[in-house]
């Protein structure tokens, strides 16, 4: 036992209770409470009424995100808007109406040379890898044929076997990664080729994003309805025993003249409660239609249908068009002076392509500048250089990429009522489509069907098709490239609506339940191949 020794033994004990080390040890315990208090229970009361609002770092859901989860990476890059864009393109007036001020949403200049867009590799773009066999393609789409090169986007389509076909291009999309609703989209390309060799099919588009690109089973029953009404207008053939009469005559005349193979709309305001949809509902409590719906920015083609002067003779043209479903009788719909609106028919005519047993089109198409082409003088082309990234300069001729940059666009309203699409091709407006064109059709019994109200998706690709048109084969100088200076998109001002899951038009749970169909492209049908069950639908009594 430990014994205190004479010094400790004579510590005087008598003294005040308080003294100034316990005061000092008792103001330290006090201070060390204090942190512990505020730590855990003032800091959560100071944050929440001092934070700012959650950053979005400029994107559209919290920490900068795009739909799919991602934050950009690219350097300086923190927003869907570039900041390459030049200021004086952050605003701009609507091309149908100036007096509308319209402000920039989105935009990629492609400044950035050697991007890529494999899965995961970029926030808003995204390329395929499939075959699009929906409109028998001739070649594979591949990631590795599309990059970044002197400023732009390069889609590249080249003579390379790949996947057992002769051919290689590519798609890149923005599908739940951007989206938008209404608006107006710009795009700057230069086209691939020449503007007098057929077989090209170099387009930028637009699509619901419900429906992805090359993946059919999302598209079985989506694609190109916009449609929200509940009538026969939704069932499979648009027919019911044989009625209406108009749906069995003055179609598809490889179809024995049947108006519609299509299999019926699956996500229409028919369906039943309770049934797979992904909402939301009408104030009657009928599920708002939903769908896949498409408006292309353009497709170019080569052909000898060119308005007056150009009747006979190769030339460049885009088609620039919506798709829709149901059908009005024979494809028709109506295209009276005042809602189909064509701005100079020296260079612009109507397409003669209608629509066919799987849509119904809205198409007209306009003379392109012969010099924003790849190779814009068709005299100096060289032959094809197989396997060769640019062709060579040919003596006396400009190099592969030598032409101009021609501005093409798309502005739309969605809905109802004063809704329209205008187009414009060549740095001017081209046509305009008032929704008044697409009312009801009383042959076929359908309702009026509405500008696209999906948040829709931008596309672009380059691909071979005897679908579009004849194919030169022998001429074409491949490797061929679309390219794109930019893509941008504007919103008016008061009437901002940019994501893939607005809550009018949700799509993100229902993709997420349906994951497998939206990325496994093998599977091509909805009740087939996914072997999912068809939502039962009102109209056919089945509820």
């Amino acid at each position: 036992m430990y014994e205190p020794g004479p010094i400790r033994q004579n510590i005087e004990r008598d003294g005040h209770v308080f003294s100034w080390r316990g005061l000092i040890n008792l103001g330290a315990l006090a201070l060390i409470i204090a942190a512990i208090l505020t730590l855990l229970a003032g800091y959560p009361i100071i944050y929440h009424f001092t934070r700012g609002d959650p950053s979005t770092l400029g994107a559209f859901n919290l920490g900068g995100i795009n739909a799919s989860g991602q934050v950009p990476d690219l350097q300086g890059r923190f927003s869907p808007i570039d900041p390459d864009t030049p200021q004086d393109a952050y605003t701009r007036t609507s091309p149908i109406d100036s007096s509308q001020k319209w402000e920039l949403v989105f935009s990629d200049e492609f400044n950035v040379d050697n991007r890529t867009f494999y899965p995961g590799d970029d926030p808003y773009w995204e390329a395929v890898d499939l075959h699009y066999w929906e409109t028998n393609n001739l070649e594979w789409y591949d990631p590795a044929s599309v990059t970044t090169q002197g400023g732009s986007l390069m889609i590249t389509l080249m003579e390379k076997e790949t996947h057992n076909l002769n051919y290689q291009g590519a798609m890149i999309t923005s599908w739940n990664k951007f989206c938008f609703t209404g608006g107006y989209v710009e795009v700057k390309a230069q086209l691939p080729g020449v503007s007098n060799i057929e077989g090209l099919w170099p387009a930028v588009w637009m699509m619901g994003n419900l429906g992805r690109a090359g993946y059919g089973a999302t598209l079985d029953g989506m694609w190109p309805y916009t449609y929200d009404a509940c009538d026969v207008g939704t069932v499979a053939n648009q027919s019911i025993n044989g009625n209406p009469p108009a749906a069995l005559v003055n179609g598809d005349p490889g179809k024995g003249g049947v108006l519609s193979y299509l299999p019926g709309q699956k996500l229409s305001r028919c369906t039943c409660g309770g049934e797979d949809h992904p909402g939301p509902k009408h104030s009657d409590n009928t599920f708002v239609g939903r769908a896949a719906p498409e408006i292309d920015v353009f497709e170019a083609q080569i052909t000898t249908g060119g308005p007056g002067a150009f009747a006979g003779v190769l030339t460049g043209q885009v088609s620039q068009s919506a798709q829709w479903a149901p059908f009005d009788a024979g494809y028709w719909w109506q295209n009276t002076s005042s809602n189909e609106i064509i701005y100079n028919p020296e260079i612009t005519i109507q397409n003669p392509f209608v629509g066919s047993a799987t849509q119904e089109a809205t198409s007209v198409v306009t003379n392109t500048n012969t010099q924003c082409y790849e190779y814009p003088d068709p005299n100096f082309v060289p032959a094809a250089v197989s396997g060769a990234q640019l062709p060579a300069q040919v003596p006396g001729g400009p190099p592969a990429g030598a032409g101009c940059f021609a501005v093409y666009g798309v502005e739309y309203k969605p809905g109802f009522d004063d809704a329209y699409i205008s187009w414009m091709a060549n740095e001017q407006l081209a046509w305009t489509l008032n929704v008044a064109g697409m009312g009801p059709n009383s042959e076929t019994q359908i309702s009026q069907r509405p500008v696209p109200q999906e948040p829709m998706y931008l596309i672009a690709n380059l691909g071979m098709s005897y679908n579009f048109g004849p194919i030169d084969l022998t001429h074409i100088p491949f490797p061929v490239h679309l390219r794109i200076d930019y893509i941008r998109v504007y919103q008016p001002s008061n009437a901002v609506n940019i994501g893939c899951d607005p809550s009018d038009f949700p799509t993100a749970d229902y993709i997420n339940e349906h994951m497998e169909a939206y990325t496994n492209p093998n599977l091509t049908t909805w009740t087939g191949d996914y072997g999912q069950p068809w939502p039962k639908n009102s109209f056919l009594k089945q509820c």
